[in-house]
């Protein structure tokens, strides 16, 4: 069976440090993914660097803040990148594709379902497919978060072999090496731990290692749809053939987990929670360790406003996040029935059409 490979590039792979595109590195990444497939691997390529490569051919002299002037910033930036790619590619006679996302993509099933089936077309077709986040278009409540995120998402929903996450760092450490020289490289991680995430810090922490937050979360994404991942650098001819096959610079990131149904990762990772339900510890053993619905009895405490079929998170009480699923009621009947034993449900609201609050086919669990 061939190897199905997804590649996230980052922008500070491909720009250099004041801007515009680097076009020795756009060659250099061709010529690594030309060479994968050679070994027998479909490539995806995820990519960034739409507004680096773009802001100064539109006439900035700095990169843009304001999001209007990023977004102008990518339009130009994207044609850019899109001709880099296919030139660098043209050299070993493969052909390439964009494929421009928003987060709305992917919240909508059927949108998704036919972007998909776009990709598979264009693998068959011996297309490299290029995906890159629609910056022209979303804002930041749209936005996946560094492409990374959206890297994870492409991989779980092609059912990816391996997910190589490129950066500048060779890996996650135990510290940030650049402050402290004794920090130690983790070369498997197999298990992402609250403790991985403090190492890992927040978006300008001082312990944060180059954006490593944000490739931890896609990690956390892609392993939890059954696909492992690598997260460090590929600098030299035959780095990427050897991130792929496992002995690459950088960590990975195992999983034990098989590929997650279309639906299960549509409901984790994609949809939008109208509500949050909180719930008492029974109903915590129940839902992630019991394999059990969700039941009104369980029911703390209601936030939110949704009705029937929409999505809500659920949380433990100690507001820790547990995971997703399809409610069966409107807050406003959930309300009048919460902490209540299922005997008196039916008394109370009369005929219902399902007892759960959420049916164990309708959760994914995300702790």
């Amino acid at each position: 069976m061939t190897s199905r490979i997804v590649v996230k590039i980052g922008s500070s792979s491909l720009t250099g440090p004041e801007g515009g595109l680097n076009r020795e590195a756009v060659t250099f990444f061709a010529a690594e993914i030309a060479a994968l497939r050679k070994d027998g691997c479909e490539v995806l390529l995820v990519t960034s660097g739409a507004v680096a490569a773009g802001f100064r051919g539109i006439g900035y002299d700095s990169r843009p803040r304001l999001l209007h002037e990023k977004q102008a910033a990518a339009a130009v930036g994207q044609v850019m990148l899109m001709q880099a790619y296919q030139e660098a590619f043209a050299g070993h006679s493969i052909p390439t594709a964009q494929i421009l996302l928003t987060r709305t993509d992917f919240c909508s099933r059927r949108a998704m379902n036919n972007a998909m089936m776009t990709v598979e077309e264009l693998l068959r077709q011996g297309a490299v497919p290029v995906f890159n986040e629609n910056d022209t278009v979303s804002v930041d409540e749209l936005k996946f978060g560094d492409n990374d995120t959206l890297s994870a998402l492409v991989a779980n929903l092609l059912k990816a072999s391996h997910l190589l996450i490129l950066t500048d760092m060779d890996g996650v450490y135990s510290g940030d090496p650049r402050k402290h020289p004794d920090a130690v490289r983790y070369e498997h991680i197999e298990e992402i731990t609250p403790e991985i995430y403090a190492i890992a810090g927040g978006a300008g922490s001082s312990v944060g290692t180059g954006g490593m937050r944000s490739k931890i979360d896609a990690a956390k994404i892609a392993t939890r749809g059954g696909v492992p991942v690598f997260v460090g650098q590929v600098k030299k001819p035959g780095d990427l053939l050897q991130a792929a096959a496992g002995t690459g610079k950088g960590t990975y990131f195992a999983t034990r987990l098989a590929s997650l149904p279309v639906k299960k990762q549509w409901l984790g990772f994609m949809s939008t929670p109208l509500g949050s339900l909180y719930v008492d510890d029974g109903a915590v053993e129940a839902l992630l360790h019991g394999g059990h619905s969700l039941l009104p009895v369980g029911v703390r405490r209601i936030e939110g406003s949704f009705h029937s079929g929409d999505v809500v998170e659920v949380l433990g009480p100690d507001g820790q996040l547990l995971g997703r699923g399809i409610v069966n009621y409107d807050d406003t009947q959930l309300r009048s029935i919460q902490g209540l034993p299922s005997r008196e449900i039916v008394p109370k609201l009369g005929e219902v059409h399902r007892l759960e609050v959420i049916h164990r086919d309708e959760w994914i669990t995300l702790r």
